[in-house]
């Protein structure tokens, strides 16, 4: 039998994952520090965030464990962000990393290793249980909501994860880290990805692995416009650092990585109205098999918009969007929402342009 009062709190060593420690620790849970060792070198979630994890365990009286989780990491995030790249799309890394990395391991390390069933984040999200599911709620704070990347997250890891967070506002969780000593309490937020902020740019990581190639930049018509370094560098609604001279503004509507070439065009012929998305999951409703509506985000920081969402099968939809869209982006989170409702979401795979 799992110990209800016991709980595991993934720490990278942020603001955020240590005030959740410090919140269910002063709940009286007895608390477990757990940190993943994603990559070797810097970064806030890595060698420096494990150094400041430990210094939260310290502070509040509590273990402190890590697991090495680099091998998973490599093949799972860094060989799917490349292969991504090179296939001309925008992979989308942290919902992949919280379900097979992150919730994965935790649980399974907290299971098997401590007998504990129940863990923890810092991510601004809620979870409530609808009668017959877990759901997945928008947090209260709209600025930092993470819900989008927990959208696939599985019921089992619904089931056993607590977001302290969820129901407050960043400037809250800054001022309890204060209130409990906390030597995170003014550290600075992370900005990027965490191998954007270990090798410096997304550029220089990929171009760790990528060699760059030379290539076409053409219009829609074919027209060659100017030439690039590698399709890797460009992603769908880029307009900075083109490098084509146009009447008027030009941005990145298509990328043919099997031709080598970078499609541009003005922001009228980036709009589209429909995408097809797969690898779906359906988190707070079971799958539907008839035509939906709801409010998808087809990226984080994009408004979410009513659309039609059609099921082509257990594991694909097309969406249909109330009014044409840019930047929707291969390789990114398409997530849809009732409200504050997560409902589900799927990996876009093609746009009209690409079918």
């Amino acid at each position: 039998m799992f110990a209800m009062d016991q709980i595991v709190v993934g720490l990278s060593g942020g603001v955020d994952s240590s005030t959740a420690a410090a919140i269910l620790h002063n709940q009286g849970y007895q608390v477990v520090g757990l940190t993943l060792w994603l990559m070797r070198g810097k970064g806030q979630c890595c060698s420096e965030g494990m150094v400041d994890a430990a210094q939260i365990c310290e502070t509040l009286g509590i273990p402190h464990h890590i697991v090495d989780s680099r091998d998973l990491f490599q093949a799972n995030i860094v060989d799917y962000l490349v292969a991504g790249y090179e296939a001309g799309v925008t992979p989308l890394p942290c919902s992949q990393c919280n379900r097979s990395v992150k919730f994965n391991t935790m649980l399974t390390y907290a299971r098997e290793q401590l007998g504990i069933n129940q863990i923890a984040t810092g991510h601004y999200a809620q979870v409530h249980y609808g009668g017959d599911r877990y759901q997945l709620i928008r947090a209260v704070d709209s600025q930092k909501d993470q819900s989008y990347f927990l959208y696939d997250l599985t019921q089992e890891q619904l089931a056993a994860s607590v977001f302290p967070l969820g129901t407050l506002t960043k400037s809250q969780t800054r001022q309890i880290a204060s209130q409990y000593n906390l030597p995170t309490a003014d550290k600075p937020e992370s900005q990027d990805l965490c191998l954007v902020e270990a090798h410096g740019s997304m550029q220089a990581f990929l171009d760790k692995y990528i060699t760059p190639h030379q290539g076409e930049i053409i219009d829609e018509s074919g027209r060659v416009l100017g030439y690039h370094q590698g399709v890797h560098h460009y992603t769908i609604g880029q307009r900075r650092g083109l490098g084509v001279a146009a009447a008027e503004p030009l941005y990145v509507i298509g990328l043919n990585a099997s031709k080598n070439q970078v499609v541009v065009g003005t922001r009228q012929a980036g709009l589209q109205k429909q995408c097809l998305v797969n690898r779906l999951n359906w988190v707070s409703i079971a799958p539907p098999t008839a035509p939906i509506t709801a409010e998808v985000q087809p990226r984080y920081r994009a408004a979410p918009v009513a659309a039609t969402i059609i099921p082509l099968g257990p594991d694909q939809a097309e969406i249909y969007f109330s009014e044409p869209q840019f930047s929707i982006t291969p390789g990114q989170a398409a997530v849809f929402y009732q409200g504050e409702l997560l409902l589900g979401g799927g990996i876009i795979t093609q746009s009209p342009a690409d079918q």
